[in-house]
Protein backbone atom coordinates (compact mmCIF):
# COMPACT_ATOMS: atom_id res chain seq x y z
CA UNK A 1 0.00 0.00 0.00
CA UNK A 2 2.93 1.84 -0.35
CA UNK A 3 3.23 5.39 -2.68
CA UNK A 4 5.72 3.27 -4.77
CA UNK A 5 5.56 1.15 -7.43
CA UNK A 6 7.66 -1.70 -9.55
CA UNK A 7 10.15 -0.85 -11.47
CA UNK A 8 10.96 -2.25 -14.66
CA UNK A 9 14.86 -2.73 -15.03
CA UNK A 10 16.40 -1.24 -18.20
CA UNK A 11 19.94 -2.57 -19.89
CA UNK A 12 22.72 -1.47 -18.02
CA UNK A 13 20.56 -1.45 -14.62
CA UNK A 14 18.82 2.20 -15.38
CA UNK A 15 15.18 2.22 -14.10
CA UNK A 16 12.35 4.12 -15.79
CA UNK A 17 11.00 7.30 -13.14
CA UNK A 18 7.21 6.91 -12.19
CA UNK A 19 5.09 7.56 -14.51
CA UNK A 20 3.79 11.29 -14.77
CA UNK A 21 0.02 10.63 -13.71
CA UNK A 22 1.84 8.31 -10.70
CA UNK A 23 3.56 11.34 -9.75
CA UNK A 24 0.68 13.31 -9.57
CA UNK A 25 -1.77 11.72 -7.92
CA UNK A 26 0.88 10.75 -5.08
CA UNK A 27 1.55 14.80 -4.66
CA UNK A 28 -1.93 15.64 -5.03
CA UNK A 29 -2.56 13.03 -1.86
CA UNK A 30 0.44 14.08 0.28
CA UNK A 31 -0.75 17.79 -0.10
CA UNK A 32 -4.16 16.84 1.12
CA UNK A 33 -2.60 15.35 4.14
CA UNK A 34 -0.33 18.41 4.75
CA UNK A 35 -3.80 20.55 4.49
CA UNK A 36 -6.00 17.97 7.00
CA UNK A 37 -2.94 18.29 9.69
CA UNK A 38 -3.13 21.81 8.94
CA UNK A 39 -6.36 22.54 9.51
CA UNK A 40 -6.54 19.64 12.36
CA UNK A 41 -3.74 21.50 14.54
CA UNK A 42 -6.13 24.75 15.01
CA UNK A 43 -7.61 22.62 17.67
CA UNK A 44 -4.51 22.42 19.55
CA UNK A 45 -5.01 25.83 20.69
CA UNK A 46 -7.94 25.15 22.33
CA UNK A 47 -7.58 23.80 25.53
CA UNK A 48 -11.23 24.09 27.00
CA UNK A 49 -12.27 22.01 23.53
CA UNK A 50 -10.44 19.28 24.76
CA UNK A 51 -11.86 19.54 28.71
CA UNK A 52 -15.21 18.42 27.27
CA UNK A 53 -14.77 14.76 27.51
CA UNK A 54 -16.96 13.52 30.73
CA UNK A 55 -15.18 10.16 31.40
CA UNK A 56 -12.38 9.31 34.08
CA UNK A 57 -9.74 11.58 33.19
CA UNK A 58 -7.68 11.35 36.57
CA UNK A 59 -4.18 11.32 36.69
CA UNK A 60 -4.28 7.94 38.59
CA UNK A 61 -6.59 6.64 35.81
CA UNK A 62 -4.03 7.98 32.85
CA UNK A 63 -1.38 6.87 35.30
CA UNK A 64 -2.32 3.02 35.61
CA UNK A 65 -3.46 3.54 32.06
CA UNK A 66 -0.13 4.04 30.44
CA UNK A 67 1.42 1.59 33.11
CA UNK A 68 -0.73 -1.52 31.74
CA UNK A 69 -0.14 -0.12 27.75
CA UNK A 70 3.67 -0.40 28.42
CA UNK A 71 3.19 -3.61 30.39
CA UNK A 72 1.02 -5.63 28.09
CA UNK A 73 2.37 -4.13 25.12
CA UNK A 74 5.89 -5.17 25.23
CA UNK A 75 4.83 -8.93 27.01
CA UNK A 76 2.91 -9.40 23.96
CA UNK A 77 6.04 -8.64 21.41
CA UNK A 78 8.02 -10.96 23.36
CA UNK A 79 5.80 -13.62 23.54
CA UNK A 80 4.38 -12.98 19.89
CA UNK A 81 7.42 -12.33 18.32
CA UNK A 82 7.43 -15.70 16.14
CA UNK A 83 3.88 -14.99 14.80
CA UNK A 84 5.31 -11.30 13.81
CA UNK A 85 8.37 -13.63 12.24
CA UNK A 86 6.36 -15.65 10.21
CA UNK A 87 3.83 -12.85 8.73
CA UNK A 88 6.89 -10.95 7.78
CA UNK A 89 8.43 -13.62 6.06
CA UNK A 90 5.17 -14.78 4.43
CA UNK A 91 4.42 -11.16 3.06
CA UNK A 92 8.29 -10.72 1.73
CA UNK A 93 7.94 -14.17 -0.09
CA UNK A 94 4.62 -13.55 -1.48
CA UNK A 95 5.08 -10.17 -3.00
CA UNK A 96 8.09 -7.39 -3.35
CA UNK A 97 7.67 -4.65 -1.00
CA UNK A 98 8.19 -3.50 1.71
CA UNK A 99 6.90 -5.28 4.96
CA UNK A 100 5.81 -2.44 7.10
CA UNK A 101 2.57 -0.17 5.92
CA UNK A 102 3.22 3.27 7.33
CA UNK A 103 0.72 5.71 7.09
CA UNK A 104 0.22 8.94 8.80
CA UNK A 105 -3.26 8.65 10.97
CA UNK A 106 -4.59 11.21 13.87
CA UNK A 107 -4.30 10.80 17.39
CA UNK A 108 -4.77 12.75 20.61
CA UNK A 109 -5.37 16.28 20.31
CA UNK A 110 -5.35 15.64 16.67
CA UNK A 111 -1.22 15.35 16.38
CA UNK A 112 -0.90 13.22 13.59
CA UNK A 113 1.54 9.79 13.65
CA UNK A 114 3.27 6.89 11.67
CA UNK A 115 0.36 4.04 12.34
CA UNK A 116 2.46 0.95 11.47
CA UNK A 117 0.63 -2.38 10.07
CA UNK A 118 1.79 -5.18 8.45
CA UNK A 119 1.30 -4.73 4.61
CA UNK A 120 -1.77 -6.77 3.38
CA UNK A 121 -2.32 -5.14 -0.15
CA UNK A 122 -0.21 -4.79 -3.53
CA UNK A 123 2.42 -1.70 -3.17
CA UNK A 124 0.42 0.13 -5.75
CA UNK A 125 -2.66 -0.13 -3.51
CA UNK A 126 -3.13 3.91 -2.78
CA UNK A 127 -2.03 4.78 -6.44
CA UNK A 128 -5.02 2.56 -7.81
CA UNK A 129 -7.77 3.51 -5.10
CA UNK A 130 -9.54 5.98 -7.25
CA UNK A 131 -9.98 3.38 -9.84
CA UNK A 132 -12.46 1.60 -7.29
CA UNK A 133 -14.23 4.77 -5.46
CA UNK A 134 -17.55 3.51 -6.89
CA UNK A 135 -17.45 -0.29 -5.36
CA UNK A 136 -16.78 2.25 -1.53
CA UNK A 137 -18.92 -0.31 0.41
CA UNK A 138 -18.91 1.93 3.73
CA UNK A 139 -20.75 5.77 4.22
CA UNK A 140 -18.60 8.64 5.23
CA UNK A 141 -15.18 9.51 4.69
CA UNK A 142 -13.94 5.82 5.09
CA UNK A 143 -13.06 3.78 1.86
CA UNK A 144 -13.96 0.02 2.29
CA UNK A 145 -14.52 -2.98 -0.17
CA UNK A 146 -15.48 -6.31 0.97
CA UNK A 147 -13.68 -8.50 -1.67
CA UNK A 148 -11.38 -5.43 -2.58
CA UNK A 149 -8.49 -6.77 -5.20
CA UNK A 150 -5.88 -5.00 -4.20
CA UNK A 151 -5.72 -7.44 -1.14
CA UNK A 152 -2.89 -10.26 -1.60
CA UNK A 153 -3.55 -13.60 -0.25
CA UNK A 154 -1.32 -13.36 2.64
CA UNK A 155 -2.96 -9.83 3.38
CA UNK A 156 -6.60 -11.74 2.90
CA UNK A 157 -5.75 -13.99 5.87
CA UNK A 158 -4.03 -11.99 8.04
CA UNK A 159 -6.54 -9.61 7.81
CA UNK A 160 -9.32 -12.11 8.48
CA UNK A 161 -7.69 -12.97 11.78
CA UNK A 162 -6.41 -8.72 12.62
CA UNK A 163 -2.76 -10.11 12.51
CA UNK A 164 -2.03 -7.32 9.96
CA UNK A 165 -2.45 -4.76 13.57
CA UNK A 166 -0.14 -6.81 15.50
CA UNK A 167 2.54 -4.04 14.35
CA UNK A 168 0.90 -1.35 16.35
CA UNK A 169 1.65 -2.94 19.53
CA UNK A 170 5.01 -1.06 18.90
CA UNK A 171 2.97 2.36 18.51
CA UNK A 172 1.31 1.47 22.22
CA UNK A 173 4.94 0.77 23.29
CA UNK A 174 6.15 4.70 22.42
CA UNK A 175 2.90 5.58 23.44
CA UNK A 176 1.52 7.18 20.21
CA UNK A 177 -1.33 4.64 20.92
CA UNK A 178 -3.70 2.74 23.54
CA UNK A 179 -4.53 -0.59 23.59
CA UNK A 180 -7.98 0.50 24.27
CA UNK A 181 -9.24 4.06 22.43
CA UNK A 182 -11.14 4.45 19.18
CA UNK A 183 -9.64 3.90 15.82
CA UNK A 184 -6.94 5.94 14.37
CA UNK A 185 -8.48 7.86 11.17
CA UNK A 186 -6.05 8.50 8.37
CA UNK A 187 -5.80 12.43 8.29
CA UNK A 188 -7.84 13.26 5.24
CA UNK A 189 -10.74 11.50 6.51
CA UNK A 190 -11.14 13.47 9.60
CA UNK A 191 -11.13 16.97 7.61
CA UNK A 192 -14.72 17.39 7.83
CA UNK A 193 -15.69 16.11 10.64
CA UNK A 194 -17.87 18.54 13.16
CA UNK A 195 -16.42 19.70 16.63
CA UNK A 196 -18.28 17.38 18.04
CA UNK A 197 -17.07 13.93 16.28
CA UNK A 198 -13.43 16.05 16.53
CA UNK A 199 -14.21 14.81 20.06
CA UNK A 200 -12.84 11.60 19.59
CA UNK A 201 -9.40 12.56 19.83
CA UNK A 202 -9.26 14.02 23.02
CA UNK A 203 -7.37 10.40 23.98
CA UNK A 204 -5.59 8.19 22.27
CA UNK A 205 -6.29 6.27 20.00
CA UNK A 206 -6.37 2.17 20.46
CA UNK A 207 -5.59 -0.58 18.94
CA UNK A 208 -9.66 -2.06 19.90
CA UNK A 209 -12.44 -0.39 21.02
CA UNK A 210 -16.34 -0.81 20.82
CA UNK A 211 -16.38 -0.50 17.14
CA UNK A 212 -13.84 -3.48 16.77
CA UNK A 213 -16.21 -5.93 18.84
CA UNK A 214 -19.52 -4.18 17.89
CA UNK A 215 -19.24 -5.42 13.83
CA UNK A 216 -16.97 -3.38 12.31
CA UNK A 217 -17.83 -2.80 8.63
CA UNK A 218 -21.22 -4.07 9.28
CA UNK A 219 -21.66 -0.26 11.31
CA UNK A 220 -21.89 2.89 9.04
CA UNK A 221 -19.55 6.03 9.53
CA UNK A 222 -21.90 8.26 11.89
CA UNK A 223 -22.94 4.59 14.29
CA UNK A 224 -18.89 4.27 14.19
CA UNK A 225 -18.33 7.96 15.56
CA UNK A 226 -21.08 7.54 17.88
CA UNK A 227 -19.74 4.68 19.33
CA UNK A 228 -16.22 6.36 20.18
CA UNK A 229 -17.56 9.64 21.45
CA UNK A 230 -19.61 6.98 23.94
CA UNK A 231 -16.55 5.56 24.99
CA UNK A 232 -15.01 9.39 25.38
CA UNK A 233 -17.63 9.82 27.75
CA UNK A 234 -17.22 7.17 29.78
CA UNK A 235 -13.91 5.89 29.76
CA UNK A 236 -13.21 3.55 33.25
CA UNK A 237 -11.15 0.55 33.89
CA UNK A 238 -13.88 -1.70 34.12
CA UNK A 239 -15.19 -0.38 30.50
CA UNK A 240 -11.29 -0.90 29.29
CA UNK A 241 -11.29 -4.43 30.57
CA UNK A 242 -14.56 -5.67 29.05
CA UNK A 243 -13.33 -3.98 25.61
CA UNK A 244 -9.83 -5.34 25.87
CA UNK A 245 -11.17 -9.00 26.82
CA UNK A 246 -13.78 -9.07 24.25
CA UNK A 247 -11.53 -8.32 21.60
CA UNK A 248 -10.45 -12.05 21.51
CA UNK A 249 -14.17 -13.11 20.88
CA UNK A 250 -14.78 -10.69 18.18
CA UNK A 251 -11.32 -11.78 16.47
CA UNK A 252 -11.78 -15.90 17.07
CA UNK A 253 -15.93 -15.31 15.55
CA UNK A 254 -14.41 -12.64 12.71
CA UNK A 255 -17.14 -10.23 13.25
CA UNK A 256 -16.67 -7.41 10.84
CA UNK A 257 -13.48 -8.39 9.43
CA UNK A 258 -12.53 -8.20 5.73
Amino acid sequence: MTASGNETPQPGGVTDSPPASERNSSEKRERAQRDAVRRNRLALFDPAFWARTKGDTSLFFRFVKRSMDILISLAAIILLSPVLLIVAIAIKLESPGPVIFRQLRVGKYNIPFQMLKFRSMRTDAEDVKHQLMQLNEMDGPVFKIREDPRITRVGRFIRRWSLDELPQLFNILMGEMSLVGPRPLPVVEVADMTENQMRRHSVKPGLTCIWQISGRNDISFDEWIQLDLIYVDNQSFMIDAEIFFRTFAAVLQRRGSS
